[in-house]
């Protein structure tokens, strides 16, 4: 073939290509507009993300914002939506901008509201005072929050809430005043840049410190004058107290602990190892009292009243005893809700479960996304912290992807009147609405998992395919007559049952937990990624048409992104009392200190190893060559550059000639002028835990004060 033929061959393959008629903005327009205007219907599903949208803004500043801005952006989308008014889509965008702009004003306040006095160090042993508002088991004794506290050894105001940690000889009550000596401290700032910020959670809880008492536990006064809604919370306290102690005496062991975290939301003195397994096994979210348990108390309490009323004929005949039934299961609700201590998934189970009843009450339609979009914009509203949280994300990922879902599957779900197999047919049904209901709610929470925790169960459907048949069926009926008998002190036999049906649950999640491979470690996913993910899963959930499959390419992208996180090399803590390097398998290996447990598990998680570094076998080199020790400290290399990790101020005269990054457990008093990065105890001290990447370009640093920013939960740090 010539070369004009070959040519020719080439131009009639271009040419397809060359009629294709030119891009037009106009109809790229239409392709957006058309199916949005389809879905109106819709929009107000959208309300609580746009919400959480102005929210996340806020938190997301490196700085604390003016304390008007909230309510100035409000009030500029609030006067454009009214010049707007005729202009459909000026409206929308006006509309849109006002609920963010409500969600950054609401998280504005809730932050104002929360201010608190914090103490700025640690207090050593000093007298501390305060009424208890809450108290909880723990393993070997009682964490308690007190308030109105008073301090013997503190600069400036004392805290507005402290919460201690009491010895297993200590037993006090909400409401009493108590008296003890005790080690105080700040409340623990981020073991790495974009770890858990537990400083973050204590001021939205207005929590000034934490601590441990180290001396005896006096109780000064019991149950002060208090104003009604201060009895009323002591009262509550008091109960959930109560409840908890009656079933941890008449259910022994572990499954009395977990008995009680079902039922009052107190999980403190559940075993570590067995917290772990329900973890590793995917049945954690059986601890978090939230839309599973809300759902059982709720309906149990709906089917005892009406069959009870439908007992009594002239009522069956001529009152609405499914309205009656409803308002009594709405009741039992809100008393589980304050029992439970009204955490966020059991706030958003009950508002979802009020909803349900109250369209029950007056003949509606009770189970739509638009049920679940105003339980969120509530909870949003109420609590916008919640945002953050590991629960709120999760609980709320699984009902939205279960309510969409099932939206979808409709009549498929219902068994027709008349089937002579509908018995048969209603046990399939169930069997396959339970393996349904947790592969959609594991895999609309994993995620979010992965996230916080970088961990994943691999086991999860299994183990509640046996688990939650288990909870529904015994554990939860056990636990609502044991409540109901407390009273009149008939509670012992459905205790003894509810423990039995605790201790069946407790061996699924040991077994499942214990078979290999049972839970992976990931390294951490980016919070751009999440971002991605999550609004690619609403999109795919809250749309109906066609276009909302344009989602799944978002959810793709953000599990992707895993794949783009570089853990650090070198980590180092705010007090250079530990170090770290990764090893050449990905773990972590201590090079200087011993450091806490919470810190060690932060930087295994954040390493993707899912380990806790590890000391070196000896002084010396270690296998991959990578980390040598001595006892003045510890050369680290890779990729061309050499890390001196220091802590003896002796091997800073030879560290600062060979080395390209000095990290020092020392103050580095004398000239370094050798490495391109020197980090030293005062580095540490100010600008919190440092992450270290040693790559060929160059290192590369961020610290805790850098991802913190000045914000009202982040310390004072000195320039």
């Amino acid at each position: 073939m010539g070369n004009r033929a070959i040519i020719g061959r080439f131009i009639q393959l271009l040419r397809p290509f060359a009629k294709r008629p030119r891009f037009r903005p106009e109809e790229a327009f239409d392709a957006v507009r058309n199916p949005l205007l389809a879905e109106r219907d819709r929009w107000p599903l959208w309300l609580p993300v746009l919400l959480g949208c102005g929210i996340g803004a806020y938190f997301a500043l490196p700085f604390e914002p003016w304390g008007w801005s909230g309510l100035a952006g409000f009030a500029l989308c609030a006067t454009c939506g009214l010049a707007w008014r005729n202009r459909p889509v000026g409206l929308v965008i006006a509309l849109a901008g006002g609920t963010m702009a409500a969600g950054f004003s609401a998280a504005q306040l809730a932050s104002a509201m929360a201010a608190a006095p914090v103490i700025g160090k640690e207090t050593g042993a000093a007298m501390v005072s305060g009424r208890v508002i809450s108290v909880e088991s723990r393993v070997g004794g009682q964490r308690v929050v007190l308030e109105d506290v008073a301090v013997d050894r503190i600069e400036g105001p004392p805290p507005r809430r402290v919460r201690l940690r009491l010895g297993a000889s200590a037993e006090v009550w909400p409401g009493d005043r108590i008296r003890v000596r005790a080690m105080l401290m700040p409340p623990q700032q981020p073991a790495l840049p974009g770890g858990f910020d537990f400083a973050r959670q204590a001021w939205f809880e207005s929590l000034g410190g934490v601590g441990y008492a180290v001396g005896r536990v006096e109780t000064v006064a019991v149950v002060e004058d208090l104003s009604w809604p201060g009895r009323l919370g002591v009262a509550i306290a008091d109960l959930r107290r109560t409840v908890t102690l009656r079933m941890t005496a008449a259910i022994p062991g572990p499954a009395g602990a977990v008995a009680a975290a079902l039922t009052t939301g107190e999980r403190g003195a559940i075993p570590e190892g067995l917290l772990n397994a329900y973890r590793d096994s995917g049945l954690a979210h059986l601890l978090s009292i939230s839309g599973l348990h809300m759902s059982l108390v709720v309906g149990f309490a709906f089917f005892v009243l009406r069959a009870g009323l439908a007992l009594v004929e002239p009522l069956a005949l001529r009152r609405p005893i499914k309205k009656w039934a409803a308002a009594g299961a709405l009741a039992a609700g809100a008393f589980y809700l304050l029992l439970a201590g009204a955490p966020v998934p059991t706030q958003r189970a009950f508002l979802m479960a009020a909803v349900v009843l109250l369209a029950v009450m007056v003949d509606r339609n009770p189970i739509s996304l638009r049920l679940v979009a105003w339980s969120a914009f509530a909870v949003l509203l109420w609590q916008p912290q919640a945002l953050l949280g590991a629960s709120f994300q999760m609980s709320f990922a699984a009902v939205v992807a279960l309510v969409a879902a099932y939206e979808g599957l409709g009549a498929a779900l219902v068994v027709p009147r008349g089937d002579e197999r509908a018995w048969l047919r209603r046990i399939a049904l169930y069997a396959a609405g339970v393996a349904l209901t947790t592969l959609i709610a594991g895999s609309a929470t994993a995620v979010f998992g992965l996230y916080h925790f970088n961990r994943a169960a691999t086991y999860g459907l299994v183990a509640n395919l046996l688990a939650v048949p288990i909870t529904g069926f015994w554990v939860m009926p056990s636990a609502l007559t044991a409540l109901l008998a407390m009273p009149f002190g008939l509670d012992a036999w459905p205790l003894t049952a509810m423990g039995l049906g605790v201790a069946a649950i407790n061996e699924v999640a040991a077994m499942v937990a214990g078979w290999p491979g049972a839970a992976i470690a990931v390294p951490p996913m980016p919070l751009a990624g999440l971002i991605v993910f999550t609004f690619g899963g609403l999109w795919l959930c809250l749309w109906r048409g066609a276009w909302r499959w344009w989602g799944v390419a978002g959810m793709i992208f953000g599990l992707l992104s895993i794949g783009s996180v570089e853990p650090p090399d070198i980590l180092a803590d705010g007090e250079g009392d530990l170090m770290a390097v990764r090893a050449a398998d990905g773990r972590l290996l201590l090079a200087v200190g011993r450091g806490d447990r919470f810190q060690k598990d932060a930087w295994g998680r954040y390493a993707g190893s899912g380990l806790p570094p590890v000391q070196p076998s000896a002084e010396g080199a270690t296998e991959d060559g990578r980390l040598r020790c001595d006892s003045l400290g510890c050369i680290y290399g890779i990729g061309g550059q050499t890390a001196a990790l220091v802590r003896d101020p002796g091997a800073l005269g030879e560290d600062c000639a060979a080395a390209t990054v000095v990290v020092s457990a020392v103050p580095v008093r004398r000239r370094c002028q050798g490495p391109r990065v020197v980090i030293d105890r005062f580095d540490l001290w100010r600008h919190g835990a440092h992450a270290v990447w040693l790559r060929p370009e160059g290192p590369e640093v961020q610290t805790v004060a850098q991802w913190q920013g000045r914000r009202p939960w982040s310390p004072a740090r000195p320039e």
